[in-house]
């Protein structure tokens, strides 16, 4: 185990190499993970560790704070938003006449919603927080896009006749 330092901070991270092209660094519950190339001189891997030292301890930093976010929102949080999530699926499921493959709640990152083209919707655990009528606005959106897999007009008038007043909810989860 390597380490470098940073802000007074000595931080140990770990070098794996493998059949790839390029380097690269990964930080992972709440580890640091360099992964090159097999040919690759150990001192080029540590030069490239030590340019990207304040990116390495920033992005622990931020991982920190994910876990301590996901310990705040707390289990009962966790099993209030599957059941409103359960309800609503069912619920719009027989007005829209459309079932999804799997519904996941997981720790998404880049958006409160996701639907796949293998019909697979994904909450974000993160809604947990939210009232209710804002995490039956994103189940209804994904729920929406097994019938537009886009955000065409089509899309939206689907949205707004079940949920006229969706804009409201959609601001909310800005704030």
């Amino acid at each position: 185990m390597e380490k470098i330092e940073y802000n007074g901070e000595k931080i140990p991270y770990i070098i794996i190499k493998s059949k790839i092209k390029n380097m690269y660094i990964q930080i992972k519950d709440e580890k640091v993970i360099v992964k090159a190339p097999i040919q690759l001189k150990e001192k080029y891997v540590k030069e490239f560790v030590n340019k990207k030292s304040k990116w390495i301890y920033e992005g622990l930093k931020k991982n920190k704070v994910k876990s301590k976010t996901e310990e705040k929102i707390g289990q009962k949080k966790i099993e209030r938003l599957t059941r409103i999530v359960e309800k609503t699926i069912n619920k719009y499921s027989k007005v829209l006449n459309v079932k999804p493959n799997k519904v996941r709640i997981k720790n998404i990152k880049y958006a409160w919603g996701s639907c796949s083209s293998q019909r697979n919707i994904s909450i974000s655990m993160q809604l947990a927080r939210k009232e209710e009528k804002v995490i039956e606005y994103v189940v209804l959106h994904e729920m929406c896009h097994l019938i537009y897999m886009n955000h065409s007009k089509n899309f939206w008038k689907l949205v707004e006749e079940y949920m006229p007043e969706y804009k409201e909810y959609k601001k909310k989860l800005k704030i």
